[in-house]
């Protein structure tokens, strides 16, 4: 073994472990969190940048909206994989050498999905952007952990907070703007500046270390091979599963078969393992556990909500990418005036307080949309898009201080992957629920508003009379009238079917969200023995 790794391993009071410069909350140490944060924003952010601009995309490979929807489900496969494998890589290479790379391969994968050709091609490319993206998310969770003191750990979970919850409500918006001045292709080129900054800073901010052959070579490949295997098929069961009417498809019934079996095999491996991929023995501690389980609902509620109201202002009011995009914003802006704020909190409140007061916010925001009409446009949301976005810097920073607060040093790499795991899970499970139940939902409310057409028969029956009327009038002969009537009406009902069951919906995530409250204030008091 090498003098460095020794120096480190058994430090004396003649030795130097870091050198000069390198030390916690240094300049340098402030850099590299920074580089590290803006690396995250970009992965985060690319999430959802191509879905405004998604019509543009599958126009010019030649894709149908089924085909296309694998662009964004290629990303978010690979970097479900990427994440768990970032703790293991980042320690056998060092942080510094593993981001560097990844963040180059990130640029070139960014390059890639601009440059292509054709659908496969786009699905293979954003594959590689996630798989190099995914490892940005959970080093720059973990860049806070080892190199802010901890009175400054805080502010830096703040930042992080703007990454997690920023991002991507600014994503549609960007996007289609990007789209609608220049071309879908800039929604890639956009990478470049911000990830040639972040190899500079990363470059400076962190210290070289020799690569830890050891810990490359004893690398646990059954780990890795169920994981990928489990957690991707898992990821596409969760995005198609819905598009493809779930287990009446025998891809989704054989990919959750196999999701299934190697999760489970990955689990009893890494509770075996003496040295495994990821420490899950870390969900033994209460805290951690119960910081897990909300992390896992704020990744359901926040992707819940990004995926419903361009939906719902789509389908229902007609909005352009752009209009959803500003509408979507008013998630994102606000939180930046309550962030700053949130680290003196800290000193004053117990986190486990601040915390359930945003999940409280969070509810809130979500049963103030459970009251919809046909109405109710983007401008009725801004209110209920104003709470959400005040409640998100109250949940974020306590809870990754709370999720952290008894995890060991050696712990941290395993602590991030687990965390950040969770959340994109939360996200897509948050998905797949939402998708699933509109869909349900809608036929239900639909079925039952016809079978109680004939109770309110006169009113119908005035309805479709006086529609009938006003297109006989506009120039259509009274059998095409009836027809455009009788066209009209059922889209009226299938209009309120659907609103209805957006507002069950936002009610249903309002009532687990409560949930996250109740798990939160279950956490010990900040200083108490785990």
């Amino acid at each position: 073994m090498s003098a460095a790794v020794e120096s480190v391993s058994e430090p004396s009071s003649t030795v130097t472990v870091k050198p000069q410069g390198y030390e916690r909350g240094s300049r340098r140490a402030w850099i590299a969190v920074f580089g590290g944060l803006i690396g995250a924003f970009m992965a985060i952010l690319d999430i959802q940048i191509t879905n405004a601009s998604m019509k543009e995309i599958q126009g010019s490979l030649g894709a149908t909206l089924e085909e296309g929807s694998w662009i964004a489900t290629a990303y978010l496969v690979a970097e479900m994989i990427a994440i768990p494998l970032s703790g293991w890589l980042s320690q056998g290479l060092s942080v510094r050498r593993y981001l560097l790379w990844t963040t180059t391969a990130f640029i070139g994968a960014s390059i890639l999905c601009s440059m292509s050709w054709n659908l496969e091609s786009m699905i293979a490319f954003r594959a590689m952007q996630g798989f190099f993206g995914g490892a940005l998310i959970p080093l720059a969770f973990r860049l806070i952990l080892e190199f802010l003191p901890d009175d400054k750990r805080a502010v830096g979970m703040a930042l992080f907070g703007v990454t997690a919850t920023f991002a991507p409500s600014i994503g549609p918006t960007l996007g289609g703007w990007l789209t609608e001045q220049f071309s879908w292709h800039y929604l890639f080129y956009i990478n470049v500046p911000p990830g040639l900054l972040v190899m500079a800073m990363l470059a400076y901010g962190l210290e070289k270390k020799p690569v830890v052959w050891d810990k490359l070579k004893n690398m646990d490949l059954s780990g890795i091979i169920t994981m990928a295997l489990g957690m991707g098929c898992l990821e596409v069961v969760l995005e198609e599963g819905n598009r493809k009417e779930w287990f009446s498809s025998d891809l989704i019934r054989n990919l959750s078969l196999v999701a299934a079996v190697n999760i489970a095999l990955f689990i009893y491996i890494q509770l075996k393992k003496k040295e495994p991929l990821v420490n899950l023995r870390l969900l033994r501690h209460r805290d951690f556990a119960l910081s897990t389980l909300a992390y896992f609902l704020l990744g359901m509620a926040l992707f819940g909500a990004i995926y419903l109201i361009p939906l719902y202002l789509s389908q229902i009011h007609d909005y352009s990418p752009l209009e959803i995009g500003e509408v979507i914003m008013w998630m994102g802006f606000p939180q930046l005036l309550v962030l700053p704020f949130i680290p003196k909190l800290m000193e004053r409140f117990d986190g486990r307080y601040l915390a359930a007061f945003g999940f409280a916010m969070f509810s809130l925001s979500y049963y103030m949309n459970s009251h919809m009409t046909a109405d109710y446009a983007g401008h009725q949301m801004i209110a209920s898009q104003v709470v959400r976005a005040l409640g998100q810097p109250f949940i974020l920073v306590p809870i990754g201080i709370i999720a952290t607060m008894h995890i060991k040093p050696h712990e941290n790499a395993s602590a991030s992957t687990v965390l950040n795991v969770m959340r994109n899970l939360g996200g897509a499970c948050g998905i797949a629920l939402v998708a699933t139940m509109t869909d349900n939902l809608s036929r239900e409310h639909l079925a039952h508003i016809k079978e109680t057409l004939p109770a309110v028969s006169p009113l119908a029956n005035d309805y479709f009379t006086q529609t009938t009327n006003v297109f006989i009038q506009a120039g259509s002969d009274p059998v095409t009238a009836s027809a455009q009537a009788h066209a009209m009406l059922s889209q009226t009902m299938t209009q309120q079917a659907y609103i209805q069951a957006y507002n069950d919906v936002f009610y249903m995530l309002a009532a687990l969200l409560l949930i996250a409250v109740v798990s939160v204030l279950l956490i010990r008091k900040p200083g108490s023995k785990a």
